[in-house]
């Protein structure tokens, strides 16, 4: 993980806000955006590979006190349906979005909705509208949800938020999802990222004392 040297850090905070750190580098001039979006009504994934909402059992020949579980790969052949996980399923009948609950963007979608206390996210942007939707759904069911991100997504060449090039995750301090990924569209369909996927053990608690870290760093320069 880099150091925020010479970033200006902005923490934007809310009653009823998601808790969001934003670095804004020192060639931007907009103000960092409001975290109140409301999450649109769509039902996002709740299922993963094994189809039944939980996190995925340990894979065979998995060694005592190995925490992978799964790794997923990206591109997706294209966007999940919006329809297709409704009640009354898509009925289009030239529908060009995928109708697969394996997708990659749909097994990490079901991690996300299955956070029952807490989910940090640090990551370079969240632009998916289905990452961001489903992450501000489980903000508004409880969930305390905290995010590390780059206000102008690092257009100036001097923001060391370039520097987490690792994207991660940690969901209930149980869960970390870890990867080239970033969360946005073009990670989905067009790039060849990786999420790798781990329950329990030392690696989700490092990643976790991390994000600790970096949230007080940042929220310590945004009251200065």
């Amino acid at each position: 993980m880099g150091n925020c040297m010479g970033c200006e850090a902005a923490n934007t905070r809310g009653k009823d806000d998601v808790e969001v750190v934003v670095l804004q580098s020192p060639l931007a001039t907009a103000p960092p955006p409001a975290a109140t979006t409301k999450a649109k009504s769509t039902r996002t994934a709740t299922t993963n590979r094994n189809g039944n909402g939980k996190a995925a059992a340990k894979t065979k020949g998995q060694q005592p006190g190995d925490s992978f579980v799964d790794v997923l790969f990206f591109p997706d052949p294209g966007m999940p349906c919006k329809n297709f996980r409704s009640e009354k399923g898509c009925t289009r009948k030239n529908c060009k979005s995928i109708h697969d609950e394996g997708s990659s963007l749909l097994t990490m979608l079901s991690y996300l909705n299955n956070a029952k206390k807490s989910m940090e996210i640090c990551v370079f942007t969240i632009t998916c509208d289905e990452i961001a939707d489903t992450v501000l759904a489980a903000h508004e069911r409880g969930v305390n949800v905290r995010v590390i991100t780059d206000d102008d997504q690092s257009k100036g060449r001097g923001s060391d938020i370039q520097k987490f090039i690792d994207a991660f995750c940690v969901i209930d301090n149980k869960i970390l999802l870890n990867g080239s990924f970033n969360w946005s569209r073009q990670a989905v369909v067009g790039n060849a990222e990786n999420l790798v996927i781990h329950a329990g053990g030392p690696i989700v608690r490092r990643f976790k004392d991390q994000f600790e870290k970096l949230w007080k760093q940042y929220e310590l320069n945004a009251r200065t």
